[in-house]
């Protein structure tokens, strides 16, 4: 059972219990997919039917941000916990290293995706890349065909919202891996280009703080974790 907010369907599921799923869906037929979606997400799915639909189409739906944990509690509708879809994607390339199942990293800038390749497999002995991809491609055809190609049992998508989305529902068939993860900027952060927040800031559900911090450009965009919480209050009264 789902738990929706303001339209978008979320698995009520603790870490532990989305990653057996995770690993279940990697090991079985067939193409799978699983979003994170936060409420800069959840907004943009308000606005373009076609990412709402590629959503809730994941066969599995993590709440990444703290502001979704929010707004479902504010629906009195609760979510166990915040899944970070971060250290979601770190745990299951561990288990791809545990159990011989190899790994396609799509997305970022040129050069990135193969510094993650190599920076992972120091981190994670065993585990095999069979390729990479850099985001500035023009075809997504051609993308699922080299992931295709490589015979990948898992991809990290990295494209960002809603573009990773929509990819993973339109092309998950042609990709041939089993299991598609639609992971944001985590290519960045596993080649070392950016930095994920400091253990305080995420023991406190403050990383979109600390982004705040390290780029004020992006005040724009956390905007809409006000306006987010505004339409969920708003919400409530239909």
């Amino acid at each position: 059972m789902r738990i929706h907010v303001l339209g978008v369907g979320f698995d009520n599921v603790t870490m532990t219990e989305a990653l057996a799923i995770g690993q279940a869906l990697l090991d079985s037929e067939g193409a799978h997919y699983v979003v994170t979606p936060n409420p800069e997400i959840v907004e943009t799915c308000r606005s373009d039917a076609a990412a709402m639909a590629a959503v809730n189409g994941a066969d599995l739906v993590l709440p990444d941000g703290i502001g979704v944990i929010y707004g479902a509690k504010m629906l009195k509708t609760p979510l166990r916990e915040r899944v970070p879809g971060i250290e979601f994607g770190t745990a299951m390339l561990e288990y791809c290293a545990h159990s011989g199942k190899s790994v396609f990293f799509l997305g970022a800038k040129p050069g990135v995706a193969e510094q993650a390749a190599k920076n992972l497999c120091q981190r994670f002995p065993g585990l095999t890349v069979a390729g990479t991809k850099d985001g500035y491609f023009k075809d997504d055809a051609d993308a699922a065909a080299a992931i295709c190609a490589s015979g990948a049992d898992m991809a990290l998508i990295c494209l960002g919202a809603p573009k990773q989305e929509k990819f993973m529902a339109a092309y998950g068939e042609a990709t041939g891996a089993k299991l598609l993860l639609g992971l944001g900027g985590s290519l960045d952060v596993f080649a070392g280009v950016a930095q994920r927040a400091p253990d305080f800031y995420v023991n406190h559900n403050l990383e979109w703080f600390y982004r705040l911090i390290k780029n004020p450009s992006r005040v724009g965009r956390m905007m809409k974790l006000p306006l987010f919480l505004v339409h969920v209050a708003l919400s409530k009264g239909k």
